[in-house]
């Protein structure tokens, strides 16, 4: 097996799910964190909730790192959106948008950071975040039982 990396970094990334009840299931990472996930019945994250978190986590991340050398946000909000649809290509999410709502200080450092900021959210959506990335490019998903 690969050997796991976190944070930034390039690597193997994995999680593994114990089905806790019926559509209820406890997520662990390789470092020891945990959180539940469901289908809705009650308020756990849902995997369509946690896809829509992961493409605003991982631009969010990218844009606070570039942004922060500069000056220290005021507010930082990011929103993320899409419709769920069926159609010939089977259920899948349609019209995704993620929206940035920022605010810096007064001054030289946050007049940087605001100049900074569309270009700091554009490099995340066209070469830094592995979340986005994956979903644009397409990546294919093999499914199917664990070995052993």
């Amino acid at each position: 097996m690969a050997e796991e990396t976190g944070g930034t970094g390039l690597g193997h990334r994995s999680i593994s799910m114990e089905r806790v009840s019926k559509g209820v299931f406890e997520v662990t990472n390789v470092r020891g964190g945990t959180m539940r996930i469901g289908g809705g019945d009650d308020n756990s994250f849902t995997p369509v909730e946690l896809l829509l978190t992961a493409i605003a986590g991982c631009s969010a991340v990218d844009v606070d790192f570039i942004t922060v050398k500069r000056a220290e946000p005021q507010s930082f909000t990011v929103t993320a959106e899409g419709e769920k649809l069926r159609d010939e290509n089977g259920n899948h999410l349609g019209d995704l948008k993620v929206r940035f709502s920022v605010t810096f200080p007064e001054g030289e450092a946050g007049d940087a950071a605001r100049d900074m900021l569309p270009k700091a959210i554009a490099m995340s959506h066209d070469r830094l975040c592995t979340v986005s990335r994956t979903v644009v490019i397409g990546t294919p998903i093999d499914s199917g039982l664990a070995e052993g």
